[in-house]
């Protein structure tokens, strides 16, 4: 976002894309939001960024697949601006969100692209501006923090706190909340390493858990099982621990800030 821009000022965008149809109708369907006011737009990253030189914008729209630098490359060296602008990914493939959304993005479109999601992204610009926060800056602030989940064409973005545990689901993972499930196109080996120092552990090699909702070790058929309380509408549960990670689980929890175990 640049410094310049004051809130409530009509958004200065660019719209960034290879393919002539679809930056066409990119452009024309800004054009539409009452929030936009200057546009531009560049078939290629090059020409993006020479056209950024002489005309700072708040947000940039732009296509992940793209000749020489592709949208991924170009929002990384965005994100290095002095007053960087909002991003927003418009692509045809919805498995790029989790890489989209650890840059800093504001939102993740899909094409074909539809109006109400185009304007729910202006919207979350326009809302970022006034509350005279960079939208970019603030997503990088620490991108574990949330999780993108992509169903039928929608990015839910699902917090970290509301986590309860994560179980391994072959090549992804599924995170329990308070409100549900969600699948993801993330390996368990790769929110434990993210997620270690936020209270969460490995206790098998198909869970991982939030220590805050740990209340007791208990001994079945031989099997150690931490049971976990519920929060909001999910049930309590039970999942095993493996016998090489009760250790760390003991002493995670006797040393952390939760001392609220029982063994049995």
């Amino acid at each position: 976002m640049t410094a310049t821009t004051p809130p409530g000022a009509a958004l200065r965008v660019l719209a960034v894309d290879d393919e002539k149809p679809a930056l066409d109708e990119l452009v024309y369907l800004l054009r539409a939001q009452p929030e936009v006011g200057e546009i531009h737009a560049a078939r290629e990253s090059t020409a993006a960024l020479r056209l950024l030189r002489q005309h700072p914008v708040d947000a940039v729209f732009l296509d992940i697949n793209m000749p020489g630098l592709d949208g991924m490359e170009l929002a990384g060296i965005l994100a290095e601006f002095a007053h960087p602008p909002a991003v927003v990914f418009v692509t045809a493939h919805d498995d790029r969100a989790v890489a989209a959304f650890d840059l800093g993005a504001v939102d993740y479109l899909l094409k074909p692209l539809r109006t109400e999601r185009l304007a729910e992204a202006v919207r979350r610009i326009g809302a970022a501006r006034s509350a005279a926060a960079p939208p970019a800056a603030a997503q990088r602030a620490d991108p574990a923090e949330v999780i993108p989940v992509e169903l039928g064409g929608v990015t839910t973005l699902v917090h970290r706190s509301s986590v309860n545990w994560v179980e391994a689901d072959g090549d992804y993972a599924r995170l329990h909340t308070s409100a549900g499930s969600h699948l993801v196109r993330i390996p368990l080996s790769a929110l434990e390493t993210r997620w270690r120092d936020a209270g969460f552990l490995r206790v098998h090699r198909s869970y991982l858990i939030a220590l805050r909702l740990v209340t007791g070790l208990r001994t079945a058929s031989g099997a150690t099982l931490v049971c976990l309380r519920g929060e909001g509408e999910a049930a309590a549960v039970e999942l095993p621990v493996s016998r090489r990670q009760l250790r760390e689980l003991k002493n995670r929890l006797v040393h952390g800030p939760r001392q609220n175990w029982t063994g049995r």
